[in-house]
């Protein structure tokens, strides 16, 4: 993601030690944030979901794009520096290859979560129980693009999927 780190070298920078929760799932900062050296991880609920230290990560921006709290938590491994887009429907309206380098890395993640729930999908076929909700969760993913759609577990009803 060059093109974010270059069109956020005007932007504020914040540098946090290591340890330090810099996005809250459930949270509303209304900041994005890009990673510009450093290292962290990002958890749903107490799960580790990714590590990443490429910089120019973007963080921030599903809560951005869909107007909603922070889908996950991002906590820092080791002392790291980040751009702080305050405004961030601005910034990305005012530098298109930002957004769309972002639309390329939001399609890059949904294709790898379908093509990983269809790769179990056929590997657990046949059984019935939990692993039946995989059927559910690529019918929703394939056809629920209504403003604001949210798929829930049925195993933790409180928990959004996306």
């Amino acid at each position: 993601m060059n093109d974010a780190l270059a069109s956020c070298r005007n932007q504020p920078q914040r540098d946090v030690a290591a340890g330090q929760i810099v996005l809250t799932e459930g949270g509303a900062s209304g900041e994005m944030l890009v990673l510009a050296a450093g290292a962290v991880e990002v958890l749903k609920g107490d799960v580790q979901v990714a590590v990443v230290e490429e910089p120019g990560a973007f963080f921030g921006e599903i809560a951005v794009l869909l107007g909603r709290p922070h889908s996950a938590t991002v906590k820092t491994l080791e002392a790291s520096r980040f751009y702080v887009i305050d405004e961030p429907q601005r910034f990305l309206a005012e530098h298109p290859e930002v957004a769309l380098g972002l639309a390329r890395l939001l399609a890059r993640r949904l294709h790898a979560m379908t093509t990983y729930l269809a790769d179990i999908r056929r590997q657990f076929a046949d059984q019935a129980g939990n692993l039946g909700i995989i059927d559910a969760v690529l019918e929703t993913l394939a056809h629920d693009q209504a403003e604001g759609g949210v798929l829930v577990s049925e195993r933790d009803p409180g928990t959004d999927v996306d």
